[in-house]
């Protein structure tokens, strides 16, 4: 508890919390639309971005949500326009930027540590500067949540529905994506470009086994996101493990215990 005292860990306890919150939320699109993979290709791609900044000698957060809004504004049009399934698409997106990834850490002239950093995250390294990214990215994710709750909530549901309802279901769904690579490219960094993934899924499927209402499951999937971040920090610091795996190994093991309590499993 000591290590409260000082300003590198409050700074990591501050992107733990606010890295929760925007993935809890967008944690609960993705995995009631059913499309988890697309965590993967969406990190690989700020991942990508990332070891083009270091290959450049550039600031690393600008070119990783680059890549992250590219990735995002071409996974709708091919998955509307080429008639595939959106899992197709974010296998097409994932391989793609999975190859620029190797290729730009093959080029990378020094040592590779940095490039690991990145994709196993760095949370104790946190600056200033990522906490206010990250306070922009929750910012924009809860306010286009509350705003167009029941456009989303339709969209996500069925965007066929959506559109026959009257609601832009194809804006809508362009704007998720966005503001899924948008958390995906401010958490780089803190969480990491491979274990990001698994931070925005395993919470929202803790959730997702307790209720159906969607306000609670926001809740909860940020309350397990935030949890995961701050008991992984803790287990981090006492037994020294690495930070973004103590996190994952959290929010799975919450993922677990909402399995055996869960209130659908019990019913059936």
């Amino acid at each position: 508890m000591e290590l409260i005292k000082f300003a590198f860990f409050q700074k990591a306890l501050i992107a733990a919390l606010l890295a929760g919150i925007a993935c809890g939320i967008v944690g609960v699109w993705i995995v009631i639309m059913r499309i988890s993979f697309i965590g993967v290709a969406i990190s690989h791609s700020a991942f990508a971005g990332a070891l083009l900044a270091l290959f450049l000698n550039k600031p690393v957060i600008p070119f990783s949500f680059l890549f992250c809004f590219l990735a995002c504004a071409i996974l709708g049009p091919i998955s509307d326009k080429g008639q595939l399934h959106p899992e197709t698409s974010i296998g097409i997106i994932f391989s793609s930027t999975l190859g620029l990834a190797f290729l730009f850490m093959g080029l990378l002239p020094e040592s590779k540590s940095q490039a690991l950093n990145l994709l196993w995250g760095s949370i104790l390294t946190v600056n200033l500067l990522d906490i206010i990214i990250l306070v922009i990215t929750c910012f924009f994710v809860i306010i286009i949540t509350v705003i167009f709750f029941k456009e989303l909530q339709a969209v996500i549901f069925n965007r066929e529905l959506a559109k026959a309802s009257g609601i832009s279901a194809t804006i809508f769904f362009y704007l998720l994506l966005l503001l899924t690579g948008m958390t995906v490219g401010a958490t780089l960094k803190s969480v990491g470009g491979l274990l990001v993934f698994a931070l925005i899924v395993n919470p929202a499927a803790s959730a997702y086994q307790i209720t159906y209402n969607m306000k609670k499951m926001y809740f909860l999937s940020c309350v397990f996101a935030i949890l995961s971040g701050w008991i992984g920090l803790f287990l981090s610091a006492k037994f020294n493990f690495p930070a973004g795996a103590s996190i994952i190994i959290v929010s799975t093991f919450i993922f677990i215990i909402s399995v055996i309590f869960s209130p659908k499993r019990v019913k059936k």
